[in-house]
């Protein structure tokens, strides 16, 4: 061993790391020596430093130049409370609104007729909106494919035979399917909402849109291929609903919201039966751990003195 630490670097290596340790406890001792005064202000300046590293952080990724997305604003939808339920009203008037303006583009290739009975429709209402559509089929008995008039079981038709001819008609763009667009985009039916009341027809400066692009402010980038697709009465509501811009876009998001979540109220009413079937569980429970554990617990161990 004493040959060992006689080598000259062995022997500086230890007294260098034996000096660092040392060091090192008298930095601690002298901090544990402080004043709770020098203390605490020591912490939040501590607190502080960190806190001002996190907002520059944060501010760093907000103005990012790939961020350079406008936030759409939280609204007070009717369906977003804990025990709140979906506007059918709203829906039945979002599915005139997909119906009429939408469907020209936007498929909904998850979403069947029946759907909408005892949500939006009765089940003649239903059958009637399937009716006007007409499905092809087949093949016959001939082998020859055919067209029937739609049934519940039909899925919404898609408005193009394919994506290729989709994009040949849309400038080279893919209109998506909105079967569940509120789960696919950031911000839900808030991010549908202002992106359907968004367009600016003139963009700011410095910003170049190319042939068949659109400025909006919400659309990441601000180039967006889908011409403002909603006006002021462009369509009649059969209840009679003035059918503004915001009254179009509120209820056709809310319409996309139900159909990419229509388990929404079932989930809901589960909820409330649960919460309130869950007192009496708890109640019993706690009836049978006492009963089955009383004996134990108020049990009394005695010393038997030894037989001599």
């Amino acid at each position: 061993m004493a040959s060992i630490l006689a080598q000259p670097s062995l022997k500086q290596a230890v007294l260098k790391t034996s000096n660092h340790l040392i060091t090192g406890h008298a930095k601690m001792s002298t901090f544990r020596n402080l004043s709770k005064g020098k203390k605490l202000l020591l912490g939040v300046a501590g607190a502080t430093a960190v806190g001002g590293a996190g907002v520059a952080l944060a501010l760093n990724q907000a103005v990012h130049a790939a961020e350079l997305t406008l936030h759409p604003p939280k609204l007070p939808w009717s369906h977003n409370g804990l025990f709140q339920s979906f506007d059918h009203a709203s829906i039945r008037r979002g599915y005139e609104v997909y119906k009429q303006v939408c469907a020209a583009c936007h498929s909904m290739q998850y979403l069947h007729y029946r759907n909408l009975v005892g949500v939006s429709h009765t089940e003649d209402e239903a059958k009637a909106e399937a009716a006007e559509v007409m499905i092809k089929d087949g093949p016959d008995e001939e082998g020859n494919m055919f067209e029937r008039p739609g049934k519940l079981a039909d899925g919404f038709p898609a408005p193009y035979a394919n994506d290729e001819a989709a994009r040949a008609a849309n400038n080279g763009a893919l209109p998506p399917d909105l079967s569940y667009i509120t789960l696919a985009r950031h911000g839900g039916e808030d991010y549908l909402f202002a992106l359907l009341t968004g367009y600016v027809e003139d963009p700011p400066a410095g910003v170049s849109l190319a042939d068949g692009q659109h400025y909006n402010p919400y659309f990441p980038g601000g180039a967006i291929g889908m011409a403002q697709a909603l006006y002021n009465e462009i369509i009649e509501y059969e209840d009679g609903t003035p059918a503004t811009l915001s009254q179009l876009a509120k209820d056709v998001s809310t319409f996309l919201s139900w159909a990419s979540e229509p388990e929404h109220d079932v989930r809901k009413r589960m909820a409330i039966k649960l919460l309130l079937v869950f007192p009496f569980l708890i109640l019993g429970s706690y009836y049978v751990k006492r009963h089955k554990w009383m004996v134990l617990k108020s049990r009394k161990i005695a010393r038997v003195p030894r037989r001599r």
